[in-house]
């Protein structure tokens, strides 16, 4: 078995046991229904080998195969790897882990041999039907399935590319190969394509799981992505112009060229796609009234770590075969991000997720003004949370003006569950006895000031204290010994947690062991999804779209209701949905990755420990990130909202603009 290989656990007769696609045996072209183990069971298993294709962008992914694959490949670049960490959300140490453009890590997807498959398929099962080889529902069912898993694959390319070929009948090679050339599509007319394979998709797909197979896909699954898909091209064609291009692409409409009447027909797609899945009751959001925070924190990780469609929040899962270290079936987010003071082996490259300060602070605390407002850490004494301190290491004199804390954790306190729940917090507990240690410096009695770097010193209380706050790398998690290949802590002085699980030993889980699944759609998007294309259009429920928003926060434990604006509902959907890769896909569809990313650098926070006072108290600095500096920034333009059309020296395709 090809090592990595993460499959979609389709649960139709069986389990696929080999990841050798039935599609490299003989020519798709060349197979008839019949070789094709032409019974309703065979048709079933190939279905689940299309699932395979469906571009699901989680948090995984392995060199050379997948969807998100790392562009340098191998050494650290096989590890944990997510969108996120192209944004001003998180950052991952490696050789490969952060680049000049957030862009450049963002393969492409440019699967015309995925699409000629399930042309294939849907001709199969129409040869089969016709021939009383396949029930009605049966029929039915697949139609769905392939209808839905064409449309995830056009979302991925027109949502990268703009307009693309659609080819909706599997082509014969002819004698003139030119005769198969499809010429692209404006954008519009993809974002069409796509709505209108899922509205397919909803009409043929059943309404509850099937009984042989619980990872297949439903109605309300299809729907869901309708509303994530309408969301995204209502945003495309609102503000597709802030990033002005010119060339051949746009004068044909290949990129851009929609309207703003445009725009409010796909919010209302959106809206109504929504709409239906909230009037579904058998969503509901988990947990939605925690008595306290702690609850409403254990409840947010408890979704994620213990991933069931017994949650009622929970639309579609994608769902992992139990990973060995051997069979490498499972994922690797245990293994890469675990904080170090947790793991002991020395394989693991523990702690390499950093979220930034950026987004800690978005979270709100619970002062529950009715503003909604962000809770930026507190820091400094005059209250100036934008003095920021561009490189620690070149600091001569250590500005004064800084909020003496007891500990590592009190300026965290009050903060909104969601990040606790999402971040491990420098002095915050994992596992319920870990203690994350994030010390990145020390202030000597002397005054001198050591950041980044393996010191020591006596303080006035005649202890002896660490610059990392411990005498060995086995005590901290953050900010070690930067800049080296062996620095595989956090460079932000932040963690992952999300997703990570308290109740695994990792030292048990191993490489590709972890088996959590990965959440795919649920009820939070939507009502986001909803509130946002409400807020933006001025169509549907102005009062339900308020109730989505804040119901959300309720169950994080807030109290106020907070107003219907755009502006509160995407930071509501930062914080909801960090790390689940939308933070991405916001920034790109909206058009505010150029102004948001341009020589950027990202933040980090430094907990330094003080010994000029008795007893010594901890000052947090705010500074440019380490990596951010030395690659002088992040910069995103214009052209890279639309990547690279492949190989138009021989497909003579109109090439998007700028490349």
């Amino acid at each position: 078995m090809r090592k990595g290989l993460i499959y979609i656990i389709a649960v139709f007769l069986m389990i696929l046991a080999s990841c050798k696609d039935f599609l490299e045996i003989k020519p798709l072209t060349k197979v008839g229904a019949e070789d094709l183990l032409a019974t309703s069971a065979g048709v079933k298993t190939l279905m689940a080998t299309l699932y395979n294709r469906w571009p699901m962008e989680d948090f995984v992914f392995h060199p050379n195969n997948g969807f998100n694959q790392h562009p340098g490949g191998g050494g650290n670049g096989d590890g944990g790897w997510s969108l996120s960490s192209n944004t001003d959300d998180a950052i991952i140490y490696g050789p490969d882990g952060y680049t000049t453009s957030p862009a450049t890590q963002i393969v492409g997807n440019w699967d015309y041999t995925g699409i000629r498959y399930i042309n294939r398929f849907l001709e199969i099962i129409d040869e089969l039907k016709a021939k009383g080889q396949l029930s009605d529902n049966d029929y039915k069912q697949l139609l769905g399935e392939a209808y839905f898993l064409r449309s995830t694959i056009y979302y991925s390319m027109v949502k990268r590319y703009g307009g693309v070929p659609i080819i909706d009948k599997v082509q014969q090679l002819p004698n003139d190969v030119t005769e198969v050339m499809v010429p692209r599509a404006t954008e519009k007319e993809t974002w069409d394509f796509v709505i209108s394979d899922l509205d397919k998709a909803i009409e043929n797909l059943p309404v509850n799981r099937p009984s042989d197979g619980i990872y297949r896909v439903t109605k309300w699954v299809a729907l869901a992505q309708k509303s994530r898909v309408a969301l995204h091209a209502a945003s495309t064609a609102k503000f597709w112009n802030k990033a002005p291009l010119t060339g051949a692409a746009v004068d044909a409409k290949l990129v851009g060229g929609m309207t703003a009447a445009d725009a409010n027909a796909y919010y209302l797609l959106c809206i109504n796609a929504s709409k239906e899945i909230m009037d579904n009751t058998a969503f509901k959001l988990y947990k939605p009234t925690p008595a306290n925070k702690a609850e409403a924190a254990k409840n947010y990780q408890d979704m994620f770590e213990y991933a069931t469609f017994d949650n009622p929040e929970i639309i579609y899962l994608k769902a992992y075969i139990d990973g060995t270290a051997a069979s490498g079936q499972g994922h690797v987010t245990d293994f890469w991000f675990y904080p170090k003071q947790s793991v002991f082996h020395s394989l693991y490259m523990s702690s390499r997720w950093g979220t930034t300060l950026d987004a800690v602070d978005v979270y709100e605390d619970y002062t529950d003004d009715g503003t909604g407002a962000s809770a930026p850490i507190k820091t400094r004494v005059d209250g100036n949370e934008n003095y920021i301190i561009p490189n620690p290491k070149t600091l001569g004199t250590l500005p004064q003006d800084y909020i003496y804390y007891n500990n590592q954790y009190e300026p965290f306190q009050n903060k909104d569950a969601r990040l606790t729940a999402s971040v491990l917090l420098p002095g915050s507990m994992f596992k319920g006895s870990t203690l994350i240690n994030m010390q990145g410096g020390m202030i000597k009695p002397d005054g001198s000031f050591i950041v980044y770097t393996d010191a020591s010193a006596v303080g006035p209380d005649g202890v002896t204290y660490y610059s990392y706050g411990s005498p060995n790398a086995s005590g901290y998690s953050a900010f070690g010994a930067l800049g080296t290949a062996q620095a595989n802590y956090s460079s932000t002085g932040f963690a992952l947690r999300k997703y990570l699980q308290d109740s695994k030993n990792p030292t048990s889980l191993g490489m590709y062991g972890s088996t959590q699944p990965w959440v795919e759609f649920r009820l939070a998007e939507i009502y986001l999804n909803y509130a946002e294309a409400v807020a933006e259009s001025g169509q549907g429920d102005a009062v339900l779209a308020a109730k989505c928003l804040n119901d959300i926060r309720k169950r994080a434990g807030h109290t106020d209701d907070i107003p219907l604006t755009v502006d509160n509902v995407l930071k509501e959907r930062r914080v909801e949905l960090i790390f689940e890769n939308t933070r991405y896909w916001d920034l790109r569809r909206r058009r505010d990755f150029h102004t948001r990313f341009n020589a950027t650098r990202r933040f980090s926070l430094i907990p330094i420990i003080d010994l000029r006072v008795n007893p010594p108290k901890y000052i947090f600095l705010r500074v440019h990130n380490y990596y951010d500096n030395a690659a002088n920034g992040l910069t995103f333009t214009p052209r890279m909202y639309y990547l690279e059309i492949p190989g138009v020296s021989t497909n003579k395709l109109i090439q998007n603009p700028e490349y």
